[in-house]
């Protein structure tokens, strides 16, 4: 495989991904972060980075509304629940432990 056909197929999957994230707007962020420790969020900070890195100016909310295909404020107004005190514990705990993991 060249190296533009991997490029291509890890550009087509990232866009799968992303596409998945859109249409199932039942997964919360939390869910995704107490589970896998990223959301659409950090895809959205991942972008934007990779985007800086390469010189394009993309702010926060410009990269957010690319994942989200909407403002943030928009999904969350739409489809963003309170967080369970269990799953708002959960996510407090995976935190601590990635700080604890790298020396923070």
């Amino acid at each position: 495989m060249t190296e533009q056909e991997t490029l291509e197929l890890e550009a087509a999957t990232f866009r799968r991904l992303r596409d998945f994230l859109r249409e199932h707007t039942e997964v919360q962020n939390i869910d995704l972060m107490n589970l896998a420790g990223f959301c659409r969020n950090c895809l959205a900070k991942w972008y934007r980075t990779e985007a800086e890195t390469r010189g394009h100016a993309l702010d926060y909310e410009a990269a957010r509304a690319l994942i989200y295909g909407m403002p943030y404020a928009e999904w969350r107004e739409k489809f963003q629940a309170e967080a369970s005190p269990e799953k708002q514990a959960a996510f407090e705990a995976r935190q601590a432990e990635e700080k604890s993991r790298h020396g923070e």
